[in-house]
């Protein structure tokens, strides 16, 4: 059972300036990746993603597209270098780079649709009345239940990301939220962090984003996945061209089941995590689902080399 691979990608929140420029100089493979997300959007992404300045970076239409091209950047380089993944999965805007990965998404259509994606979601919401926050050491169910009861008063709020065990991301009304930060004691929070982004990204409140984007997917030449994906939604391996479609518009207003994802990779043999992207943040996430695993960051040239050089 044990042995396998997952190849595993972020979503936002990885993002930094200078992101995958050694990859772009050292291996041509890449460097054919930005100049399509270039070509593909008709603007010089991959300036934003070398030279910022950050606040353009962190802008959830520029931040989604960079972060899939980065991470797609270092997948070609390490392509035919002897290491194949058994399942892929991604966290979030993560899932798009793994579904390139699995052959289910070329790569043009998939900085098209983040493109789409990451515009959709910063527009469904009025600015400033959507927030999220990041909800330490409280459990699952007993923060599911406050959120549920403060809803009915402050406002929607909702579990978004239910990242690894003690780090949930709640996501909703900004007085919803609020409400959160205040009374998260209540579910045995030790601490509640409001984030800094655009939106109230995987709550309800993104049903409208995910109703355009609905349309887009729908001109996506979506293919069945020639390796199974681990879809957010479910945190369950899907293949189906129409899984994917229908799993893509859900994902956008449900949680991201990441915890439940890695423990079912797990389940199903993998004993090796490979996160490829800007950044180690999933590294840290399954770190802290399950310490046995092994885990490898490939993002930089010197990590991709590393990961590739026989130990000994």
């Amino acid at each position: 059972m044990a042995n396998k691979i997952a190849f595993v990608f972020p979503g936002q929140g990885a993002q930094a300036v200078g992101m995958g420029q050694d990859v772009f100089d050292q291996y041509e493979v890449s460097r054919n990746v930005f100049n399509q997300a270039d070509e593909a959007l008709g603007f010089k992404l991959s300036d934003i993603i070398f030279n910022g300045p950050n606040d353009n970076l962190k802008q959830t239409a520029n931040t989604q597209p960079a972060l899939l091209t980065v991470s797609v950047a270092l997948l070609e380089a390490l392509k035919g270098r002897g290491l194949a993944p058994d399942y892929v999965a991604g966290h979030s805007l993560g899932e798009y780079s793994a579904l390139v990965a699995a052959g289910a998404l070329s790569f043009q259509d998939a900085v098209r649709t983040v493109r789409a994606r990451g515009e959709f979601m910063e527009q469904a919401v009025p600015g400033g009345t959507g927030a999220m926050a990041a909800v330490l050491g409280a459990e699952r169910d007993a923060l599911a239940n406050l959120c549920a009861a403060l809803s009915a008063d402050a406002g929607a709020v909702e579990l978004a990301n239910i990242n690894c065990p003690g780090q949930i991301v709640v996501s909703g009304t900004a007085s919803g939220v609020q409400a959160v930060v205040e009374r998260g004691k209540d579910a045995g929070a030790k601490r509640v962090i409001p984030l800094e982004v655009s939106g109230p990204f995987h709550s309800s409140l993104m049903k409208p984003a995910a109703e355009r984007l609905a349309g887009v997917l729908e001109q996506a030449a979506i293919a069945d996945a020639a390796v199974p994906v681990l879809a957010n939604v479910t945190a369950e391996p899907v293949t189906a061209a129409s899984d994917i479609r229908r799993l893509l518009v859900e994902q956008v207003y449900s949680p991201v089941l990441w915890e439940d994802s890695v423990r079912k990779l797990i389940e199903l043999g993998v004993d090796t995590f490979v996160e490829i992207g800007s950044g180690n943040v999933l590294a840290g996430l399954i770190k802290k689902i399950d310490r046995s695993v092994n885990v490898i960051s490939i993002n930089s040239v010197q990590s991709l080399e590393a990961a590739l050089t026989p130990a000994g």
